[in-house]
């Protein structure tokens, strides 16, 4: 049996669109493929009609500084990003936590877009674009717009993209200055490749000895991406020393739902290892802003 009918491969967004709009339906966008395939072999995934692949639209496949703001298209290998120096002077926990995902061979075609449209609340790349405040080019047949990285999830693996009709086209990150660093680290079980049990990712500035701004994201903290504004009220514009650490923690942990998952951890062992994760990843990028 096939697992689709139908496969167009557009080279522009325009043909995109006009597949989009015409192509037998049910259809739904391809690029790695890692994930969506399986799916659909393992009956996950309700059945396609066409595939719509992705990975030749020279749009989608830049990465790019563009005045001040680094450019990453949604169809960018994940771990091009990883070894990119644009990406690794600019978005140093986005390539931490593409260096992550799965394993090598499937690094070498997942795409970041493909990470970001499953609406995970703790996939690696959207937690570490989630901190480095981005922003999502759509495009649909009205045009190409832009939004915040927020407005993409409705709930666990739920996107607000309109299905069939809008696009990931690619991601706009602002570029790093002086005494600007991030970083990402998670914590997974030990058997080699696997799932997140928790991670962070921590983008903040310095002004000599305090934290003059800071943006954190913590998965899965909640059923989308979850970024811990109460903590990072407490520590914006305040030295990082143990009292004030203790401070965010607690807003932290009064804020995040951390949840029970069979697979992964308890919402009780999420709350206990978090302590030493946001610690590690704060101060990691606290030294490298100095």
């Amino acid at each position: 049996m096939n697992l689709w009918q139908n496969y167009i491969r557009p080279k522009t967004l325009s043909e995109a669109m006009d597949a989009f709009a015409h192509a037998p339906r049910p259809l739904i966008p391809i690029a790695g493929g890692t994930d969506l395939l399986l799916d659909l072999e393992q009956g996950r995934h309700s059945p396609v009609q066409t595939l719509i692949d992705v990975t030749s639209i020279a749009e989608m496949t830049l990465l790019e500084l563009r005045g001040d703001e680094l450019f990453i298209g949604a169809s960018v290998p994940v771990n091009r990003i990883a070894l990119d120096p644009l990406a690794v002077r600019h978005a140093q926990a986005l390539t931490e936590a593409c260096n992550l995902i799965a394993g090598p061979q499937v690094r070498n075609v997942a795409t970041l877009g493909g990470n970001v449209a499953h609406a995970l609340p703790a996939a690696d790349g959207t937690i570490a674009l989630l901190a480095l405040h981005a922003q999502a080019e759509i495009s649909s047949a009205l045009g190409t717009r832009r939004i915040s990285f927020k407005e993409l999830f409705l709930g666990p693996g739920k996107s607000a993209l309109k299905h069939g009709e809008e696009l990931i086209v690619g991601f706009y990150l602002p570029r790093s200055t002086k005494h600007q660093a991030s970083c990402f680290k998670r914590i997974m079980r030990p058997q080699g490749v696997a799932l997140p049990i928790l991670n962070c990712a921590v983008w903040l500035e310095r002004k000599t000895a305090a934290i003059k701004d800071i943006r954190i994201a913590i998965g899965p903290g909640g059923g989308t991406p979850f970024r811990a504004s109460q903590a990072e009220d407490t520590l914006r514009g305040q030295p990082l020393n143990e009292t004030i650490f203790e401070s965010a923690l607690e807003a932290l942990l009064a804020q995040a739902q951390f949840r029970t998952s069979p697979r992964r951890a308890s919402s009780d062992y999420r709350q206990h290892i978090v302590v030493g994760l946001f610690k590690d990843v704060v101060e990691t990028a606290w030294r490298r802003a100095q």
